[in-house]
């Protein structure tokens, strides 16, 4: 009876371990999704990579546009032009079709100076997310870069407006003045 018991009892044991897993949730899922386009950018010869000021990490740009002015440091003033974006769905296009024929907004732009007209935003380099500050501190005045910061450069575990947290951000910056 005793051997009945003891099987009977493994075989709890080993349904109640089972569900006890963790189940991996919305923000996990996003994490490791955001994780992967960066990752994936990273391994594209189309794109540089820079060490952040920090030692954090390291983002990703491609030169878009040749400046040869100023370079900023990171105590100075800057205007930029800009436009920050990111996908809700990273395998997809910018836009796709659902299953029930719905036309999908992928691509989310969270700021941009095109929808202020134009005008250039003024910033201090280190007021920003270490990513943005650090792709200022190596542009010229004149230069437009795409540049691909990974979520721990960006706005880190925490959202932020419309942003969720663990979100990979791509911003295309345009250098117009250094202060």
């Amino acid at each position: 009876m005793k051997p009945k018991l003891y099987l009977f009892l493994a075989v709890i044991g080993i349904f109640v371990f089972a569900s006890c897993e963790k189940t991996q949730t919305f923000e996990d899922l996003h994490k490791i999704a955001n994780e992967a386009a960066f990752a994936k950018i990273a391994a594209s010869s189309d794109y540089t990579k820079i060490e952040s000021q920090s030692k954090a990490g390291f983002i990703m740009y491609k030169e878009l546009t040749d400046g040869n002015g100023a370079i900023p440091i990171f105590s100075d003033q800057v205007k930029v032009l800009y436009t920050g974006w990111y996908k809700n769905d990273w395998t997809k296009g910018d836009t796709y079709t659902d299953d029930n024929g719905n036309l999908i907004k992928n691509k989310v732009i969270f700021d941009s100076t095109t929808e202020r007209g134009d005008i250039p935003s003024l910033f201090k380099v280190s007021g920003l997310v270490d990513g943005f500050t650090t792709a200022l501190q190596y542009m010229e005045v004149g230069d437009k870069w795409e540049v691909w910061i990974p979520w721990k450069l960006g706005y880190g575990s925490t959202a932020s407006g419309t942003i969720p947290a663990y979100t990979t951000l791509v911003f295309e910056i345009e250098l117009v003045e250094v202060l």
